[in-house]
This record gives structure tokens, sequence and C-alpha cells, in this order.
């Protein structure tokens, strides 16, 4: 990345200091760890990084990837479809409803940021990803550059979640994040070459545990 506005825009977008709620969230993780399906470091990095490669690399990435060629292309009609398509794919109440959470808190932020068009979105409840998306065609973030930034924010939230649920130190928490940065490119060179139809994936345990999360006993994450 050569644009060093582009490149603050882009930390400001992963940042965990985002104000959008995302530390509230474990995405099934809670639920794993109360079944002790992670229970210590080596667990929580095959969790981390095998949802990373794989659940997040053939759903959220690409459909991130045709988000930002959308707006750029001032293409509503695509972004509604993508918009729809993402949130079609969540496997749980708590899933979606994270999404829509977050993409909504997103949403109001970048309208109080001078990005008129997701102030339209507000009262919508976009994915998360649809407003990233916008943000980061609007501050001419490269999509390459989108999807890495996006997958690593996601990849801090869970290991902040794993630091806390499992529990794991924070030396462990950062071998994890060291393998996320060896595992985010070819994620999203995938993303970017996948085609319409090869999208989706399935990953059974983070279905049935962001299920059972939903009425398990004691929570400290909403998801």
């Amino acid at each position: 990345m050569h644009n060093s506005a582009a490149l603050l825009r882009l930390m400001q977008l992963a940042s965990p200091a985002l104000p959008v709620g995302a530390y509230a969230y474990s995405q099934g993780l809670e639920h794993a760890v109360a079944e002790r399906w992670v229970s210590d470091e080596q667990s929580a990095a095959a969790w981390i990084i095998g949802l990373l490669a794989n659940a997040l690399a053939n759903l959220d990435a690409p459909v991130l990837v045709r988000l930002h060629a959308a707006w750029q292309a001032n293409d509503v009609e695509a972004v509604r479809y993508w918009n729809r398509y993402l949130q079609a794919s969540r496997e749980s109440a708590e899933l979606l409803a994270e999404d829509r959470h977050l993409g909504g808190a997103l949403a109001r932020l970048l309208g109080d940021l001078d990005v008129g068009e997701a102030i339209e979105w507000k009262r919508s409840a976009p994915s998360f990803a649809t407003m990233f998306a916008l943000a980061a065609a609007r501050w001419a973030i490269a999509c390459s550059d989108t999807v890495s930034g996006f997958l690593w924010s996601w990849s801090e939230n869970q290991v902040a979640a794993a630091i806390k649920l499992v529990p794991l130190g924070q030396t462990a928490g950062q071998r994890i994040l060291s393998r996320a940065v060896t595992a985010i490119p070819p994620v999203v060179e995938h993303a970017i070459s996948l085609a319409d139809d090869d999208i989706g994936f399935l990953a059974p345990a983070l279905a049935i545990g962001s299920a059972r999360h939903e009425t398990q006993y004691s929570r400290l994450f909403r998801s």
C-alpha cells in the first residue's frame, strides 16, 4: 500500500477502538470453550485459524470483494444483493443479529464521518462487511488491503475473546495472531479468485456452538 492516508484509514477500520461493539461477541467460541472443544492455545488456534482459512475464506471474504467492487461502481443493486446473500448465509439467530448490530453501528459511525451513503443504511441493519466495504471504497483502500484488514480485525477479536475465555496469556494470543499473519494472504488471494457459484461454506461446529450459546446458562459474550 503506497497511499499513506489509505493505510491510516485501513488501520482505523481494523482497530479494536472502532466503536461498533465487536468486543461483545465471540461467534460461538464461548460455547466451544464451555464444551471443552477449545481448552488451550493449540485448540484455540485450530478453531480461529480453521474458521479463518475455511469459513471466512469462502463466504465473508469473497462477498467483501464483491461489495467493494459494487461500491466503487456505485452499483447499489449489487450492494443490496450481496448484503442479502451474506445475511441469508448466517447459520444462527445470534450470528445474524451480531452481523446486523455491527453493520448498523458502523453505518451510524460512517454517517458521522461524512460518508454520506451510510446514512440511508442506518435503519436497514446492513451487514458489517457491507459498511466496511463502503468505507474502504470511499477512502480509496485497495480491495486486497480491505480484505486483509477485515480478516485481521476478525482474528484480533477472536483472539481477544479466547484470552478471556480459555483463558490464555497475552503471549499465547500473540502466537495465534502470528499464525493469522501467515494465514491471511492466501485467504485474500483465494477470495479474490473465487467464482460466484463457489461462495459458501459448511462449519457444523460453529453453527451448533452458536445456536446452543443462545440458551447457555452463563455467558460473557452475546454470541
